[in-house]
C-alpha cells in the first residue's frame, strides 16, 4: 500500500548537521543550525529558567492537560511582551492569543485559520526566507509566492523594488514579515522603511503576518517589536507568531504563541474560538511544562528582569563575534567592505559566500554553513573565531 509514497530527503540544514557530526576533524565548526551556543560551544540553560524549574519541582504539581489555547497567564504574558504592558488592544480585549507548539506551530495554526476563512488569499514571503515558512503555508493549502527583499549586490534590501511589488498585490494578500533579525539574511528595514512598508500594506488592504522568533537579539526586547506595534498603531489587523526557543533557550520544549489583533473585542472572541477549534483538530492542547516555565518567568518582575539581562548577554556575545569577524576579514582583504557583518542583526548572516566557496570551507577547513552562504553567528566563539575568519579569507581571495 506504500509503494507510491515519495521519499523525503530531509531538511537541508538538518542534513548538513548530520554530515557535520560524522566529520572526524577536531577543528570542525558548526555554523549551520539556528541554535544559540555560548562561548564554550554549549546550548545554555538560563539561570532564570533554572530558578523556575526548581520551583516547579518543589511544588510537585500534577501533569494535567492545559486548556486548548494554553495557560491564561502565558497568553497574557505573550501579549504584553509583543505589544507593551498596557496597550489599548490588550486592555480592550482585541487580541486573540493561543499558546502553540513553538513558532512553527503558531505559523501553522495561523495558516490553517487563514485557509479556512480566507480561502482565496495568497501568501507572500521574502526572497529569501526561512525555508519552512513556505512548507508550512503550502501544507495548509495556501498558495505561496515571494516578494523581492535581499540584494546581493548591496548586501541590503531591494527597498524600491519591494515597495513597488506590494502596491501591485491583490486586496487581502498575506505578507509574511520578519519584525527583527531577518532569517536568513540578518538584514532588517530601518524604522523609517517599516513606516513606509506598513503604510502601503494599509492602503492596499494587505494582511501582515509578523513572525518574530528572535526578540531581544536585535536591539532590545522593546525596540525589536517596532514593526508590530507600529502596525497596530496605524489600525492594521495583524497576525503575530512568536517563539521562546532562542531567547529562553527552550528549543525542545516547543513554546510559542499566535496572537491576532482584531478590530473589536467581539471579533477577537470569535477568532479565539476558531483558533481553539483548529488546535483541537491538530494536537488538542499545547505543551504544559514549557508553558508553565515561560509563564512564570514573564509574570514575575524579578524573573523577567533576570531573563532580560540574560537575553542581552546572548545578544552582546553575538555582536562581539560579528565585530571580530569583521576586523579579521577587513585586515586580510582590505580592498573589500565587510561592514555588513556589523550592520546585520541577530543570529544569522548572509556572508556573501557563493556555493563553491561554502563547499571549500566544508571540505578544506571543516567549517559548515548553509549552501546559500547563511551562517549562524552564534556558532562562533573565542576559540574558533580566528580559525573561521582566516578560512573565510582564504576562500574569498
Amino acid at each position: 500500500m506504500f509503494q507510491n509514497v515519495k521519499y523525503y530527503p530531509g531538511d537541508p540544514i538538518l542534513s548538513l548537521m548530520d554530515e557535520y557530526k560524522q566529520d572526524a576533524r577536531t577543528s570542525k565548526v558548526n555554523l549551520g543550525v539556528g541554535v544559540y551556543y555560548d562561548d564554550n560551544g554549549h546550548v545554555p540553560v538560563l539561570e532564570c529558567i533554572k530558578t523556575v524549574e526548581s520551583q516547579l519541582v518543589e511544588e510537585n504539581q500534577p501533569h494535567d492537560y492545559l486548556p486548548m489555547d494554553g495557560l491564561p497567564a502565558y497568553r497574557q504574558a505573550c501579549q504584553k511582551l509583543l505589544l507593551g504592558k498596557n496597550h489599548e488592544a490588550i486592555t480592550s480585549g482585541r487580541v486573540a492569543t493561543i499558546a502553540s507548539l513553538g513558532g512553527s506551530g503558531a505559523l501553522r495554526v495561523g495558516a490553517e485559520f487563514i485557509h479556512q476563512w480566507f480561502p482565496q488569499a495568497k501568501a507572500y514571503v521574502s526572497n529569501p526566507t526561512w525555508g519552512n515558512h513556505i512548507s508550512i503555508f503550502e501544507g495548509a493549502g495556501i498558495e505561496v509566492h515571494k516578494y523581492p527583499y535581499y540584494d546581493p549586490k548591496t548586501i541590503g534590501i531591494k527597498f524600491t523594488e519591494l515597495k513597488q511589488f506590494l502596491t501591485q498585490l491583490d486586496v487581502g494578500s498575506i505578507i509574511l514579515l520578519h519584525p527583527c533579525c531577518h532569517n536568513p539574511t540578518g538584514v532588517d528595514p530601518s524604522h523609517e522603511q517599516w513606516d513606509q512598508l506598513l503604510d502601503i500594506i494599509k492602503n492596499k488592504q494587505l494582511i501582515p503576518f509578523m513572525d518574530i522568533a528572535y526578540q531581544g537579539f536585535g536591539e532590545d526586547l522593546e525596540t525589536d517589536t517596532y514593526a508590530i506595534r507600529k502596525a497596530v498603531e496605524i489600525g492594521l489587523c495583524v497576525y503575530i507568531s512568536n517563539s521562546f526557543s532562542k531567547n529562553m533557550s527552550l528549543y525542545g520544549e516547543r513554546v510559542g504563541g499566535l496572537s491576532i489583533v482584531c478590530p473589536t473585542s467581539e471579533e477577537a472572541r470569535l477568532v479565539q474560538s476558531q483558533l481553539k477549534f483548529t488546535v483541537r483538530r491538530l494536537y488538542s492542547s499545547p505543551p504544559a511544562y514549557g508553558g508553565h516555565v515561560v509563564s512564570r518567568v514573564l509574570s514575575n518582575t524579578k524573573s523577567y528582569e533576570h531573563w532580560q539581562q540574560e537575553v542581552y548577554i546572548m545578544r552582546d556575545r553575538i555582536r562581539k563575534m560579528r565585530s571580530r569577524l569583521y576586523e579579521v576579514l577587513q585586515t586580510k582583504i582590505p580592498d573589500r567592505d565587510f561592514s555588513y557583518f556589523i550592520k546585520q542583526r541577530g543570529m544569522f548572516s548572509f556572508t556573501g559566500l557563493d556555493p563553491q566557496q561554502v563547499a571549500r570551507l566544508k571540505s578544506e577547513y571543516g567549517v559548515y554553513m548553509v549552501e546559500n552562504g547563511r551562517m549562524c553567528m552564534a556558532g562562533l566563539n573565542s576559540s574558533n573565531i580566528e580559525y573561521v575568519a582566516n578560512a573565510m579569507a582564504e576562500v574569498l581571495k
